[in-house]
């Protein structure tokens, strides 16, 4: 089981990863041609997204692998669900094609089960 959360953990930290780091270098300009919800909130609310992508992606995986304070592992993996749990919310309201939330619900179901495994 150890080995599956790694993977999971993983594969996690590099999507949030990836996607904080696209949100905090990106004006809200060009993301608003991939990412249609960033027309509907404010440039600050992309930049705290992001923000806290990639601080959640850092603990998804600094502190199970440093052995330092590991219960930070799963807050971190709850978090980002709260946060997937906004990006549905957000992309329901604003009426997105399924193919624009479906990203986030598998996120949210692998932060889940992160948090679940490391608790």
């Amino acid at each position: 089981m150890n080995v599956v959360l790694w993977i999971l953990q993983g594969l996690t930290a590099a999507a949030y990863l990836g996607a904080g780091v696209l949100k905090l270098s990106q004006p809200p300009e060009k993301l608003a041609k991939t990412m249609n919800w960033v027309n509907h909130v404010p440039a600050s609310t992309v930049k705290l997204v992001g923000t806290a992508e990639l601080i959640g992606a850092l603990g998804l995986v600094l502190p199970w692998a440093t052995g330092i304070a590991r219960v930070l592992t799963p807050i971190a993996a709850v978090g980002l669900a709260v946060t997937m749990i906004g990006a549905l919310a957000t992309h329901l309201r604003i009426k997105d094609s399924a193919d624009r939330y479906v990203p986030a619900a598998v996120l949210l179901v692998l932060d889940v089960v992160v948090a679940v495994g490391r608790f």
